[in-house]
């Protein structure tokens, strides 16, 4: 799927830098980043839901633990 992505002039430099310290181009540099940003926020969701529906059950315990 093709996309469109605009970016502002400092955004789009600083891109264009850090692709050419690379020795990639932009497209790779930029699709790695959504890539882990993907991944990043994807593993913070699952950690925060697992917490949210298992932390009730151990509540007291932990409770305990904390004095």
């Amino acid at each position: 799927m093709a996309m469109t992505l605009r970016l502002s002039d400092d955004e789009a430099e600083a891109l264009r830098r850090r692709a050419e310290y690379e020795d990639r181009s932009m497209q790779d540099v930029a699709r790695q980043a959504i890539r882990e940003y993907v991944d990043n926020h994807s593993r913070a969701d699952l950690l925060d839901q697992v917490l949210d529906e298992e932390l009730p059950r151990y509540s007291e315990a932990l409770e305990r633990l904390g004095r």
